[in-house]
């Protein structure tokens, strides 16, 4: 015993080592403590049989990996298929418009003539014709990534409402918008009946706008077609009037959500500016527009949000409308040669 002590106690006067005092450490040959330290694993206790099929799965599952086919699968399932559109890469982005034609006519006066009635706003009628109109541009253009979007909410929409509802609501969305235009156009034109402009006061989108028509003055122009000759296309812009001492083509929008910002109307100042672009070229109007305003207006009477466009960023717009009517043009030839 004196000799084991000794032992034991050895390994305190070795270099390198600092054992402190230790506890005694009983010894036992009892099979049984021995095979109790050896399985203290919880998992011994677990009921294999009730949890079998559990265990199974877990196996089976583990001993196939991941792959990421196997992972976009299992995020489409969950989430929705994904968007394959790619951010556009910087050559894309510094396109030049092969068709460039400029927005501006150098030898067109910004004021209208001095024989020209501005108290008598323009309301050119649109005539049916081969060209193309913007929405139809932008509409045959769009970005696959504003495809997604624009499916996937419709989609939506019908899991809500289902195929009839949906169509009764965008029948409604639309009504909306031609009643709003059909009021503003009454309230801004002088030949506007008083009792109709006190109706339509009643209107949520039109308090809406309260604000914005306070700035509005000088109308030249209301609900009427517009014609680019040279670049072949044509429109029905709502209005051309002052807003702020600037004259402008102003687009009124109704919408559900909040758009505070110019990014937030997606391809709308395309449209404006392709009227800016129309109007300056067209033999039609006499003067010459510089500037755009997008109004957004709400149901609810909530203030709507304006979104100025002065020349520097019409001049921007104008070459991303070239492009997507180059896009256009070269579309409807492939169609054309497949026919």
């Amino acid at each position: 015993m004196k000799a084991f002590q000794t032992i034991c106690r050895w390994p305190r006067r070795s270099e390198g080592f600092s054992v402190g005092p230790s506890p005694r450490v009983g010894f036992s040959t009892s099979s049984y403590s021995c095979g109790r330290k050896k399985n203290m694993s919880p998992y011994g206790e677990v009921n294999q049989e009730k949890y079998s099929d559990l265990i199974k799965s877990v196996l089976s599952f583990r001993s196939h990996a991941q792959t990421p086919e196997t992972l976009f699968e299992e995020d489409s399932l969950l989430y929705g298929p994904v968007s394959k559109c790619k951010p556009p890469k910087q050559d894309e982005e510094a396109r030049v418009p092969g068709n460039w034609f400029p927005l501006f006519d150098p030898e067109r006066n910004v004021e209208p003539n001095a024989t020209s009635d501005a108290t008598i706003p323009l309301k050119i009628p649109l005539r049916s014709n081969n060209i193309p109109s913007v929405t139809r541009v932008l509409q045959k253009t769009m970005t696959s990534e504003q495809v997604f979007y624009l499916e996937r909410w419709k989609q939506r929409m019908i899991l809500k409402l289902g195929e009839d509802g949906f169509a009764e609501y965008t029948s409604n969305i639309f009504l909306q918008g031609r009643r709003f235009h059909e009021a503003l156009e009454s309230i801004l034109s002088p030949q506007g009946n008083l009792k109709e402009r006190e109706e339509n006061l009643e209107s949520g989108y039109i308090e809406s706008v309260q604000h914005i028509l306070k700035d509005v003055s000088g109308v030249r122009a209301l609900e009427s077609a517009v014609h680019h000759e040279t670049l072949k296309y044509m429109g029905l812009l709502d209005c051309v009037a002052e807003y702020q001492g600037n004259l402008c083509v102003i687009d009124w929008k109704t919408s559900e959500k909040p758009k505070p910002s110019i990014r937030n109307t997606f391809d709308n100042p395309l449209q404006v500016v392709a009227y800016v672009g129309a109007i300056n070229h067209d033999a039609n109007y006499s003067f010459q527009v510089r500037c755009g305003l997008i109004v957004v207006a709400y149901k609810d009477g909530s203030p709507a949000h304006p979104h100025f466009m002065d020349t520097a960023l019409c001049s921007q717009y104008w070459a991303k409308w070239l492009l997507r009517l180059e896009e256009y043009t070269k579309k409807n030839q492939n169609v054309q040669k497949t026919d």
